[in-house]
């Protein structure tokens, strides 16, 4: 729940950054980087259930694979959301050790189910 916290939070701060046209007009391309991550940061409580509820590995696995690629995509976009010209991008280091807790915490929860 903090990871979709801190990412909306941290979207809508950037978003205002970034929201800006360029000096020749053109927008910003990181601003779709900021949507990404609350994307992301929201799909992985679904994904999470559904491995908890299926009955079949096979099942579990297709949603724990999920998850995995979930957090990687999201720490992928944190870093290219960090090269961007915001002040935001201060809070990105947050966002990143709460990642970091919850993927080990995701290595955890795989082992058990």
């Amino acid at each position: 729940m903090d990871i979709i916290t801190l990412s909306r939070c941290i979207s809508t701060y950037l978003g205002q950054d970034l929201s800006s046209l360029q000096s020749d007009g053109s927008e910003n391309a990181f601003i779709y980087f900021t949507g990404d991550i609350v994307q992301q940061s929201v799909s992985l409580a679904p994904e999470i259930a559904k491995a908890e509820e299926a009955r079949y590995s096979e099942k579990k696995y297709k949603h724990i694979a999920s998850v995995k690629r979930l957090t990687y995509l999201l720490n992928k976009n944190i870093k290219r959301l960090e090269k961007c010209n915001s002040n935001g991008k201060d809070y990105l280091p947050l966002l990143r050790a709460e990642l970091k807790k919850f993927k080990q915490l995701q290595h955890t929860w795989t082992l058990s189910l």
